[in-house]
């Protein structure tokens, strides 16, 4: 009946909004869109209506100042995630007024309204925007989008700040902690970690950091812990102190996802990298300060069709363990790069063609070849990091989503890497052994079904018989507040699932079941058990031979816990 090129303002938030959201909840799913993708598309940014420059189109119907810093408001918070902050397009379609203009104020407020079959939800019906607002955002996409601005190396040095400086700080572990098996937990809307003992199970420290901790990484050291914000903040914390702490932050952008460190030998907490949203671009830092370095952007030419693309987002980086470069996934041109860190002030960066639009993936187990998915593409593509170049792409389910995603044997295929789907209930299981199991290598070799879609986090360990797969966005409760978890060595015997928010004791809320990670020791597996900020979460802790509950962690710190990260398996690139 209508057109379907222009898709309009898209998506929940991922894990902003995640255990409040109000119309997937209370209201059906726009037809033909499966709920856990409308969950999981866009996001919001961080980006303040008032960093955002006006520029008002003469031809455009009137919208007065007030009404176009409310309707900012709205975009970056429902629409930009998607169709980005310029409205150039990204996983969702172009808003820009050459498109929006010609159509109208009646045309866009049927699509803003009601949705579409396409992925964007019924804005308007669901209840969760009033008439009103329908119909300013219709008027506002009309004029030109508003520019944040730009964040250089004048603007990153005016936000570095260094708390305690390097010779300043202890020259050994002053501590008790039993670091390699200290975890990081992401407290998402307190803006804070929590450092948890993983044999006591008991908070060590809360930390103040930026809003909406993204991950965690370790230095190679394993001494300093980094954590980066979607507010583009990041967060250098010394374990070695007598209570660990922040010794030096930056902003390096106004919203970002990745931060890595150095790993390649001789190297080792020499650099820190982190890649931005926005601006779409990635700088390197000292490693041990923090002191922005190099500032590299990203964009360009997309992959296979070579238009230009302005709002390239940096998405995933890890550190190769080959050489000394950082390997950086560039999410809308579908772009690989290999940056070599080995000299700054002529730095190299190789370009890999892969596949839009690129987002989270790790290494296969020997550490060579890194399992990058493009969500939007159902690919996952393979880098190898020796030779740098691309080995292959692998097409699986519908909008993998791995996090670093899972290595293990397969009693019959060999080495496999593992991602399982937010858009279906499959698992897909990829040889990566191209010298051992050659005929297998970079092909799926098994597909499982679990328990439905809108999983984000899948995970086994060298030491474990285990696979375990979370199904978050997933919007039947039983499943969402669930794990599947799979023999490794009978897997055609399908999954058991485990009550593990019913394990927690909890009352009201969401309870999603969020991200297993392991302990050091591989016999330990621990879920977020994720409610709202005014709701008790929780984590719980499963024995790995057992699959029996072992602790539930409770404390009024855990405000919504969502990501953890052994310290151990961090360092070492272990899952």
């Amino acid at each position: 009946m209508f057109s379907r090129k222009l898709v309009l303002a898209a998506g929940v938030s991922l894990l902003a909004a995640l255990p409040v959201l109000s119309y997937a909840q209370s209201k059906p799913v726009h037809p033909g869109t499966p709920e856990e993708e409308i969950r999981y598309k866009g996001a919001p940014v961080p980006i303040k209506p008032e960093e955002a420059k006006e520029t008002l189109s003469p031809k455009a119907p009137p919208v007065s100042p007030e009404e176009f810093t409310r309707a900012k408001q709205i975009y970056f918070e429902r629409c930009a995630g998607c169709h980005g902050v310029l409205r150039k397009g990204a996983t969702g379609k172009p808003l820009t007024p050459d498109i929006t203009l010609p159509k109208g104020t009646e045309y866009l407020k049927v699509f803003i309204a009601y949705g579409t079959p396409a992925g964007m939800p019924n804005w308007q019906t669901s209840g969760e925007l009033t008439e009103k607002d329908v119909d300013l955002m219709a008027r506002f996409l009309q004029h030109e989008p508003p520019q944040p601005p730009e964040f250089g190396l004048k603007e990153m040095k005016a936000a570095w700040k260094v708390h305690v400086a390097p010779e300043k700080r202890p020259t050994r572990k002053m501590n008790n902690l039993n670091l390699e098996n200290l975890f990081s937990v992401t407290l998402r809307d307190a803006g804070q970690i929590a450092l948890i003992d993983g044999a006591s199970k008991k908070i060590v420290n809360v930390i103040d950091t930026g809003y909406a901790v993204h991950i965690s990484r370790m230095s190679a050291s394993g001494r300093y812990l980094f954590v980066i914000g979607r507010d583009a903040r990041i967060d250098m914390i010394d374990l070695w102190m007598e209570k660990p702490a922040v010794v030096a932050t930056i902003k390096v952008g106004l919203e970002a996802r990745s931060v890595e460190t150095s790993k390649y030998k001789g190297y080792e907490d020499r650099y820190a990298v982190a890649g931005t949203y926005w601006p779409p671009q990635f700088v390197i830092m000292k490693g041990d300060t923090l002191e922005p370095l190099k500032i590299v952007a990203t964009r360009g030419m997309t992959v296979g069709d070579q238009e230009y693309h302005p709002e390239p987002r940096v998405a995933a980086i890890v550190a190769s363990h080959h050489k000394p470069e950082f390997v950086v996934n560039v999410k809308e041109t579908g772009k690989v790069l290999m940056a070599d860190y080995s000299d700054l002030a002529n730095l190299k960066v190789t370009e890999i063609a892969t596949a839009r639009f690129l987002h989270d993936g790790g290494w296969e187990s020997s550490q060579r070849y890194v399992m990058m998915a493009a969500n939007q593409s159902d690919k996952i593509v393979v880098v190898d990091t020796v030779k740098s170049k691309l080995e292959a792409i692998v097409s699986v389910g519908k909008i993998p989503h791995p996090g670093r995603g899972a290595n293990f044997k397969h009693p019959k295929f060999g080495p496999v890497w593992a991602t399982s789907h937010l858009g279906d209930e499959t698992i897909s299981l990829i040889g990566t052994d191209p010298k051992g199991h050659k005929a297998n290598a970079w092909k799926v070799v098994q597909t499982l079904k679990g328990q439905g879609g809108g999983s984000l986090f899948i995970k086994t360990h060298p030491k474990s018989k285990n696979l375990w797969v979370d199904t978050t966005l997933n919007p039947d409760t039983a499943i969402s507040q669930s794990i599947a978890v799979y023999d490794i060595n009978a897997l055609d015997k399908g999954f058991q699932a485990l009550p593990i928010a019913e394990w927690a004791g909890l009352g009201e809320g969401a309870k999603r079941v969020v991200q297993p990670e392991y302990n050091k020791a591989g016999d330990e597996v621990w879920f977020s058990v994720w409610s709202a900020k005014n709701q008790q979460s929780a984590i719980v802790v499963v024995g790995d031979k057992t699959r029996k509950l072992k602790a539930v962690i409770k404390d009024k710190a855990l405000i919504t816990p969502t990501g953890k990260f052994n310290v151990y398996n961090t360092q070492k690139d272990v899952y």
